[in-house]
């Protein structure tokens, strides 16, 4: 119990950084080639005692396709992701999987829960700076800050973010890479 208190504050203290450094005039972008797969692995690797603790199912589809991003970052996104997965799924699974678009070859990474749920009315604000929703407030877990640096890190990085969800049932995360990533 005290190691995954510490792991929180850790995340929070993380949290905090990214915020700062967010708009800041300069960046520590390095852009190049990363495989879905790398970036994936790390951070499920981090958030590996919790599937276990949680007795939570991964689905870890296999990876293939490489992306034009910044790794560090979009580590990060993924973390976030699978932190606000493993918060609000009491059972089940949490599904990792990419698809391509056979038109424009577009890639997109989904991360899917069969947690909770996000409430329809809440799901247009999540990603809003300090939105917490009912999930939230109810929970007393949430910073509101988590999805918001996700969404302004993929702005940055040219990456699509979109999140689907049924209340009680399901949360889907896509991230959406540039045609030709």
């Amino acid at each position: 119990v005290l190691e995954a208190e510490l792991f929180r504050i850790e995340q929070y203290v993380e949290m905090v950084l990214s915020y700062l450094r967010l708009d800041s005039d300069t960046t520590d972008f390095v852009i190049q080639e990363y495989s879905l797969d790398g970036i994936v692995r790390q951070a499920v690797k981090k958030y590996a005692p919790f599937f276990i603790h949680g007795k939570i199912r991964l689905d870890l589809q296999p990876l293939t396709e490489k992306v034009l991003t910044d790794e560090k970052w979009l580590v990060f996104v993924v973390e976030q992701i699978l932190s606000n997965a493993l918060k609000y799924t009491r059972r089940g699974k949490i599904s990792v999987y990419e698809k391509k678009d056979g038109e424009t070859g577009a890639v997109s990474l989904v991360i899917a829960d069969t947690g909770i749920g996000i409430a329809a009315e809440d799901l247009p604000r999540v990603c809003e700076k300090g939105y917490t929703g009912y999930n939230g407030r109810s929970d007393k877990k949430a910073s509101g800050i988590g999805l918001y640096l996700c969404r302004k890190l993929c702005e940055k990085l040219g990456i699509g973010i979109s999140i689907e969800s049924k209340e009680g049932e399901y949360t889907q995360v896509s991230l959406h890479f540039p045609d030709g990533s």
